[in-house]
């Protein structure tokens, strides 16, 4: 246990070095672009407007601390990913076949993939996003974004809220501004009424949990208050693939691991990936992060989408 700030931040520092290390040893940290995927195959793709994207997609929560879990993890996640970290990271991505990155807008990212992109990366970028009313900012124009999409828990939010035409107006500004627009949801009702509705966006964002559910939702399925504001249960998926065959636009599915809940073993890592591509539609991709401490998560999640994610 840590007992002060300064204990935190030496820990954050020390942890960040291993991790370093680990990666180097690993491998990837001095990954060099154009390298030849580990497998030799490409990954499969799928059209997204008239970009072609990886079935693979890295995502960027774990870049943005966004860990699901405890707020040490939170700490560590966002002590490791510094933007020359971050840049080496998603050049590595691309050694093993991987063409696109999603993520929110935030300095590091920001010079991250502009860094990448100096020494040769072609790595495309989804950027996720809410609140364009005065136009897409001059810093994210600047990541040259090939789609933008609204931000899931704002979605949610929103449409509760019986404000659904903010998240419609959202998608007519990326549309102006001349980017493919998204809709991202974790909640397989929201997809369907948004589908419904016959929106102009192009593609959805689709969570594999449900993770905006109101506290007197929660309050009927759990009968208790709890401890943990994240609540994984094992029938989400099932339900948001369904709705995800019901749409006839592209769907993005994230959260297939539950936020790193089913990466305990390889087993268990293998089958839900098999469960993810599987159950979405042949267009579909999927959004994985990744946390490259411990291991090549960017290589073993490549291996595991040619495997499982291959158009037949």
């Amino acid at each position: 246990m840590l007992c002060s700030d300064v204990g935190r931040r030496r820990f954050l520092h020390q942890a960040a070095g291993v991790g370093l290390a680990a990666a180097g040893a690993l491998g990837w940290s001095s990954a060099v672009i154009g390298e030849e995927s580990s497998s030799g195959e490409p990954l499969p793709t799928i059209p997204l407007g008239k970009m072609r994207v990886t079935r693979l997609i890295v995502g960027g929560n774990p870049i943005g601390g966004f860990s699901y879990g405890t707020p040490k993890l939170t700490r560590h996640m966002l002590g490791y990913f510094t933007a020359e970290r971050t840049s080496e990271f998603l050049r590595h991505c691309e050694t093993q076949g991987i063409t696109t990155f999603q993520c929110n807008y935030s300095p590091v990212v920001r010079a991250a993939l502009l860094a990448a992109r100096e020494r040769g990366s072609r790595m495309q970028f989804i950027l996720l996003a809410s609140d364009f009313e005065k136009g897409v900012p001059k810093e994210m124009l600047e990541m040259a974004p090939i789609a933008i999409c609204h931000h899931g828990g704002v979605t949610d939010k929103l449409l509760r809220s019986g404000k659904g035409q903010v998240v419609h107006d959202f998608v007519k500004r990326v549309h102006d501004a001349g980017f493919l627009a998204g809709v991202s949801t974790h909640n397989p009702d929201h997809l369907a009424r948004v589908e419904d509705s016959g929106w102009e966006n192009d593609f959805y964002m689709t969570c594999f949990y449900n993770l905006t559910r109101t506290s007197e939702e929660l309050q009927e399925i759990v009968r208790q208050p709890t401890v943990d504001e994240w609540h994984f249960f094992a029938q989400d998926p099932e339900r948001m693939t369904k709705r995800i065959h019901e749409v006839k636009k592209p769907c993005l599915a994230f959260k297939i691991l539950a936020a790193g809940r089913l990466c305990g073993d390889a087993e268990t890592l293998d089958k839900a990936f098999a469960f993810a591509y599987r159950n979405i539609k042949p267009m579909d991709a999927v959004i994985v992060g990744m946390y490259p401490v411990f291991s090549d998560e960017a290589r073993e999640d490549a291996q595991l989408a040619r495997k499982h994610g291959k158009l037949v």
